[in-house]
């Protein structure tokens, strides 16, 4: 990792640049492949998985079969851990529910807002090096807890055109309705298209890599709403001297291992501690399966040392970043003064990996800074706010004049007739 002594303002930029192609660079390839999508459906789809996935499937559906033959793979104690997850998950999401808002804004003039679920949601599952059935876990759940109709779930097959059994027992766990065996670009345009085994969604969720990343923000263009840009991830550490150092480090590697475009930084005002962290990176880097794939993301990551609280505040902020651990003495300064996290971790016993899989919060957070104006997946993610009036007689006698000047001056002409034929009825 690349240590960094007090960098100025002016460099912070480049510093803290993400390792991400432009989307100049994926884009051509995402609309070619929605394109032929949206002309041939499934034979498209097809084609793009035996490409990409090395396996060409004549059924893309996950049959019931299946899904009972992949349960009895899963071990107990496994079934038992998700189990676990699932029912922290849910409580937390179900905490997030809201009762109906009412009101009289005047006399006679009724207003309220209530939450709808959106009926149907794409949910996608990453699979490739590691198939993240965790993720299952954090999408589902809150869809089937807001009340959506058709959950959908994408997900890349392996070579044998296979999903792992660990996201089908998730799946069947958590009131999904339909699998699809299908991963990258080609899920993202079959959920946003339709075909032929792939329903239409109206919302589709989940992380993936940049090329993913890039075919839901082109699903928007086809209006199909996404819940956030997500690709891949990171971890930013705030730590001072009262840090644990293989603490530290193990939870740097432990982003860092997701994959090679991931990035993980460490900020400190203690330079002691950045040269144990180097040296603990290194002893942990040695013993992990996947230590090819975190040597790669160790590469764009960063150790920098910054003299005081405030700039590391500064520079923090700035990165705005998808996870965000803080090990320090004084947490609070750093849990009161950050504005852009996805999530935040705190205290010398909270790993990043507890978020990930088991204490509640959702893992499927906003990436490359998209946290400066984005929120995490939560409950109303998963619904829509509709807003109601009721208006009585001597509501509309009561504001009517109002909505006709209004009207008037904006020279909306049938605006204000709408109200003044209303008024003519009902004043003497």
């Amino acid at each position: 990792m690349q240590i960094i002594n007090n960098p100025k303002k002016s460099e912070w930029t480049s510093i803290l640049k993400r390792p991400t192609q432009t989307v100049d660079d994926i884009e051509g390839v995402v609309n070619e492949i929605f394109i032929d999508v949206s002309k041939n459906g499934h034979n498209a789809v097809k084609k793009y998985t035996s490409k990409f996935d090395g396996i060409l499937l004549e059924s893309n559906s996950v049959a019931l079969e299946e899904i009972k033959a992949a349960i009895r793979q899963v071990p107990q104690k496994l079934q038992n851990a998700i189990k676990q997850a699932k029912a922290n998950i849910e409580t937390f999401h179900i905490a997030q529910k809201t009762s109906k808002i009412e009101i009289e804004t005047a006399v006679g003039v009724k207003c309220w807002q209530e939450k709808r679920p959106i009926q149907k949601v794409g949910l996608y599952i990453p699979g490739g090096t590691a198939p993240l059935f965790s993720t299952v876990l954090m999408l589902a759940v809150p869809a089937q807890i807001a009340g959506c109709k058709e959950i959908v779930l994408c997900s890349p097959p392996n070579t044998k055109g296979e999903l792992a059994p660990e996201i089908l027992f998730a799946a069947q766990l958590c009131g999904v309705t339909k699998i699809i065996k299908v991963g990258g670009i080609q899920a993202i345009a079959g959920l946003t298209f339709g075909t032929e085994s792939i329903p239409k969604v109206y919302k589709i969720f989940g992380p993936g890599n940049q090329f993913v990343t890039v075919a839901k923000q082109l699903a928007t263009k086809y209006g199909v709403a996404i819940d956030m840009p997500a690709g891949p991830s990171e971890l930013l550490v705030f730590a001072d001297d009262t840090a644990n150092a293989s603490y530290v480090a193990s939870d740097l590697l432990s982003q860092a291992e997701h994959g090679i475009d991931s990035q993980v930084i460490l900020v400190s005002t203690s330079k002691s501690l950045i040269d144990k962290v180097s040296k603990e990176v290194t002893k942990q880097l040695g013993v992990l399966p996947r230590r090819a794939i975190a040597e790669k993301a160790i590469a764009n990551s960063k150790l920098i040392y910054v003299e005081t609280d405030d700039l590391a505040l500064e520079l923090i902020d700035e990165y705005g970043p998808e996870h965000y651990i803080i090990c320090c003495k004084n947490e609070d300064l750093y849990i009161d003064n950050i504005n852009n996290a996805g999530s935040v971790f705190i205290g010398h016993y909270t790993p990043e990996s507890a978020g990930d899989y088991a204490s509640g919060t959702n893992h499927t957070l906003p990436t490359n800074g998209f946290s400066k104006a984005y929120s995490g997946v939560n409950l109303d993610s998963f619904m829509k706010s509709i807003t109601f009036q009721k208006i009585s007689k001597e509501g509309i006698l009561n504001i009517g004049e109002t909505i006709e000047l209004m009207a008037e001056a904006e020279g909306l002409q049938a605006h204000k007739n709408a109200v003044s034929i209303r008024l003519k009825d009902l004043k003497p």
